[in-house]
């Protein structure tokens, strides 16, 4: 029986599947690196980064991209909330496009020894001796390959897996949908080094500048609403003036693009030699780069138990991975999640802000754990 074809396919190079590919590139792995679109390309995200996202990157080794990509540093937050607002200062941040953020991990997987492969779908299949078999398809052209592990990273809505993998995705029934789009620099207003948050009835819009002085735009809104209201850009129109922002003209003619419902959740996140991280896993709505700091993060924490599949499987790394992922990510989707149902109530959401704009110490804990400050450092097992 012939080995498998590598010892890690990686499927999908955001943030989670490039820098898995990296770390484990850098252990001499044989690792292919498939993404099914080509690169540079939009995506719609809030481009922050906060603390643990910039940690996980500095202990990765990379954590001078961020700065030699011109990242923003992020000094403040100001939040919007019926016709009221709160600046408050931020521990730790940067704004930086995910059009280059993802080009420079991908690419730095490579230089670490890596094979990209754009503009290919994977699908994860069956079994084979020692490995499992992923079909890869690019145009009309169509190959099975295989690897010890594989690790998807597809993100939300492209799980990638067979029918018959003992994987299930459960979508919240109030999962709200995700919109984004990005306007050039001369947009007036907004000004650069701060998130603008505001909050609405159905849903918030996120707002700010990026390395090109672009304002980038990232929302969650009701699918009933969206649909109602005819489309995100009236959508966040109504929750800008809802929160008492500066309305922005330009919006209206931009380019939006949509995500698939948000809050979902891969039970378990894992099976036979089949590792789920990233946004595959599962995904809440989250908040100053809550979902930049998830995927990165959870690429450090796979490592270890990657490197061990290569020696030998069992279902013992599939529940240590379920464990792991449950302890490091999955607690602080939880508290998103129950952010999230207080910003839902507007009672109880106008008595936080109130609260937190006459007693302002009454943040510190929030933004710190929205930063990160106490999470434990994740220390990779050293390559064999």
């Amino acid at each position: 029986m012939s080995a498998p074809d590598w010892d890690v396919i990686v499927i999908g190079a955001g943030p989670a599947g490039a820098l898995a590919a990296h770390q484990l590139a850098r252990c001499q792995l044989r690792v292919l690196l498939v993404e099914k679109r080509a690169f540079p390309r939009w995506k719609i995200c809030g481009s922050c980064l906060n603390g643990a996202a910039l940690r996980a990157l500095e202990e990765a080794g990379l954590g001078h991209l961020v700065d030699d990509l011109g990242g923003v540093p992020l000094e403040r937050i100001r939040l919007g909330l019926q016709g009221r607002q709160l600046d408050l200062a931020l521990p730790m941040g940067r704004s930086l496009s995910r059009g280059r953020l993802d080009l420079a991990l991908s690419e730095a997987a490579v230089a670490a020894g890596a094979v990209w492969r754009l503009q290919t779908e994977a699908t994860v299949v069956g079994s084979c001796a020692g490995g499992r078999e992923v079909e890869l398809r690019s145009g009309t052209d169509c190959q099975t390959t295989s690897a010890r592990v594989v690790l998807l990273a597809s993100g939300l809505g492209s799980p990638g897996l067979a029918p018959d993998l003992p994987i299930q995705t459960r979508i919240s029934p109030r999962a709200r949908i995700g919109a984004g789009c990005q306007l050039e620099a001369g947009v007036s207003g907004y000004g650069s080094g701060t998130i603008h948050m505001a909050i609405g009835r159905h849903g918030y819009v996120g707002l700010v500048r990026n390395e090109a002085s672009d304002l980038n735009l990232a929302a969650a809104f009701d699918r009933p609403h969206l649909i109602a209201a005819g489309g995100p850009a009236a959508c966040a129109a109504e929750v800008l003036a809802e929160a008492g922002f500066d309305p922005i003209p330009e919006a209206a003619d931009a380019s939006w693009r949509a995500t698939p419902a948000l809050t979902r959740r891969s039970t378990p996140p894992a099976a036979e030699r089949l590792l789920l991280l990233g946004d595959a896993a599962g995904y809440v709505e989250p908040f100053t780069g809550e979902g930049m700091g998830w995927a990165l993060m959870g690429a450090q924490a796979v490592v270890p138990l990657v490197l061990q599949g290569q020696r030998e499987w069992s279902r013992d790394l599939e529940r240590a991975w379920t464990r792991r992922h449950a302890r490091l990510i999955g607690s602080r989707q939880r508290f998103c999640h129950g952010l999230a149902f207080a910003l839902r109530r507007p009672g109880l959401s106008r008595g936080l802000l109130a609260a937190a704009g006459r007693w302002p110490a009454l943040t510190a804990p929030l933004l710190q754990h929205l930063d990160g400050a106490t999470l434990q450092r994740i220390t990779p097992e050293p390559c064999p």
